[in-house]
């Protein structure tokens, strides 16, 4: 058996590292030489392409594992609807890595895979694209798809070190959003799975049950990591000090259920924040 990963960084080669212990070849795509020479160091053939080419000639794979991100600019995912017209399909499965941004604010409501998807932001909006452009092709293709929308990644070499010490702005605890986490390790383990038992076409939240608010968890890192905790500002202060993009996050609120997922036996090895973030 073949499986293609593409995109294949940190959660690509955790979920290349499962594989290989399955007895299946695994091969990553990558775009720069140094992360070629990387996935070759860890006994993981590498192919080396620009993603954005029209006549990308993709290698056979039974599998395929779509972690690439859409462009940052738009609202489309060209790059996958490109790839989509030339990819043969896979004859067990193409699993594509979403967002939980998708769902855009839900006002710290818990929600399920049911929810309307009415991304806010031009990030969430570039990520439904991809999602619509892959529930086409499955449909024309009659190939099993997976979509895994998945929140807040944290993990080792994945901690927000940069951030504390630009001693950036949170929202203060009593206006901080409801966020929702997953461990770099729970998310490979549960790609593998979803793809080998998840339902053809099925969508399923990646997170580990146990939502906080996000001022919760960068004091919490700031505290393990022995750095002074974050300045806390109002809403309406963040509003004017930080970025777009930062700013995005802040405002959209929701808690994932993970239902659907543990019902194909998935539990994770970090079952909220202290268990995670004692790993990290």
């Amino acid at each position: 058996m073949q499986a293609l990963i593409v995109g294949c960084g940190d959660i690509g080669q955790r979920i290349a590292a499962r594989l290989l212990a399955q007895g299946i070849a695994v091969t990553g795509i990558v775009q720069s030489t140094a992360s070629t020479e990387g996935l070759r160091a860890a006994g993981i053939a590498a192919l080396q392409c620009d993603l954005d080419q029209a006549d990308l000639q993709w290698p056979a794979a039974d599998a395929i594992y779509w972690c690439a991100p859409p462009p940052t600019q738009g609202t489309d995912d060209p790059r996958l609807a490109t790839a989509l017209h030339t990819l043969t399909p896979p004859s067990q499965g193409f699993l594509y890595v979403s967002t939980s941004g998708v769902y855009g604010d839900c006002q710290g409501r818990w929600i399920d895979e049911a929810e309307p998807l009415k991304p806010q932001s031009a990030r969430g909006q570039r990520r439904l694209a991809a999602e619509l452009h892959l529930r086409a092709w499955a449909a024309r293709t009659g190939t099993k798809t997976i979509t895994l929308r998945v929140p807040g990644i944290y993990g080792p070499g994945r901690m927000p070190i940069e951030r504390l010490q630009k001693a950036l702005p949170i929202v203060n605890a009593d206006e901080s959003p409801w966020t929702n986490r997953i461990h770099a390790d729970d998310l490979a383990d549960a790609a593998v799975l979803a793809l080998s038992k998840g339902g053809a076409g099925a969508a399923y939240h990646v997170s580990d049950g146990a939502p906080t608010t996000m001022a919760d968890y960068f004091l919490r890192c700031a505290a393990r990591l022995g750095l002074p905790p974050p300045p806390q500002v109002t809403m309406a202060e963040a509003r004017v000090q930080l970025s777009p993009a930062l700013l995005s996050f802040m405002e959209e609120s929701k808690r994932l259920r993970t239902t659907a997922l543990q019902a194909l036996g998935w539990q994770p090895r970090y079952p909220d924040l202290a268990a995670g973030l004692a790993h990290c």
